[in-house]
């Protein structure tokens, strides 16, 4: 079987820190891909905000996934406090990737639990098309502003 693979760029210019809920648990005891996800979402948006943005107001526009891939690497149970750096690359005319580090903090240090990435295409909700990656939203996702 071959296996989905994330690279992940050598650096992260943004982390936050969540906490497993009960309700982020399935059947088996631990966090669901669903939820799993869910919590690469709450980063994705601190992300935004933390750059003065949101996915309904990314400089003017919106945003939209196009694609995920994620890597499981690790279980993550109730109560876990997971650390999860964001950064944004791979800029092109209409979007870019977002790459997450998700680590779990534990007395012993920092574990890995899964990388993952999503593409995010910039969308222009009202007309219901894609357009052009605004250039002060690189710049600031860049780290250039």
């Amino acid at each position: 079987m071959e296996r989905i693979k994330v690279h992940l760029p050598e650096s992260f210019n943004f982390s936050t820190v969540v906490s497993i809920r009960i309700t982020d648990l399935n059947y088996g005891g631990h966090v669901g891909n669903d939820s799993f996800l869910s919590l690469i979402h709450e980063a994705r948006q601190q992300f935004l905000k933390h750059h003065g943005y949101g996915e309904l107001d990314f400089a003017g526009i919106g945003l939209i996934m196009a694609d995920s891939a994620i890597e499981y690497k690790r279980e993550l149970n109730h109560q876990d406090q997971v650390k999860i750096s964001v950064t944004a690359t791979a800029f092109d005319k209409l979007g870019f990737d977002i790459y997450y580090l998700m680590e779990v903090i534990t007395p012993a240090g920092l574990q890995l639990a899964g990388k993952v990435k999503t593409g995010m295409l910039c969308f222009d909700y009202t007309l219901k098309k894609k357009v052009a990656v605004p250039l002060e939203a690189i710049q600031k996702l860049s780290g250039e502003l």
